[in-house]
């Protein structure tokens, strides 16, 4: 494990999350990571508020952050948890979906919500990193999904 990663503050903020990962707005959906546990699990936060461009069309006068943009926020948290536990390699790596099983929504994330993105890594063999999401509202799970990453070279 890094000095750098040992020595990180349980909670990272957004500047530090994009210098993990490539996402900027509108697609950089998590706002910090807390409750790190270095190439183990975390916690990705998501404040949800009404100026989404997504509320916009999903659904007019019903706002309802949409299923899969919560999946994406919990590869998000697990990206930035992995390229944060590479030994300084994170600025020349890439993580890349590979799977999406087993997603399940079970109650709807509205304008307002503070959205919680546990991850815990499940598998780690080679680049391919396997992970198990639960989105949680105030302590109620809202939606879950395991998940499959290959982390690889930017320039490849």
């Amino acid at each position: 494990m890094s000095e750098e990663c040992r020595n990180e503050a349980q909670t990272i903020g957004v500047e530090r999350i994009m210098e993990l990962i490539p996402h900027r707005y509108p697609m950089l959906l998590i706002d910090q990571l807390t409750d790190i546990n270095p190439g183990t699990s975390a916690v990705g936060i998501k404040c949800v508020t009404m100026n989404e461009p997504f509320f916009q069309g999903h659904f007019p006068g019903k706002p309802v952050m949409p299923g899969v943009l919560i999946v994406e926020a919990m590869a998000q948290a697990a990206a930035t948890l992995v390229m944060l536990s590479m030994e300084g390699e994170a600025s020349e790596k890439l993580a890349y979906f590979m799977s999406i099983d087993g997603a399940k929504f079970r109650k709807t994330v509205v304008p307002g919500d503070r959205l919680e993105l546990h991850i815990t890594k499940e598998r780690h063999r080679g680049p391919v990193w396997r992970f198990k999401g639960e989105g949680k509202v105030a302590g109620e799970l809202v939606a879950e999904a395991t998940f499959t990453a290959m982390i690889a070279d930017k320039q490849a």
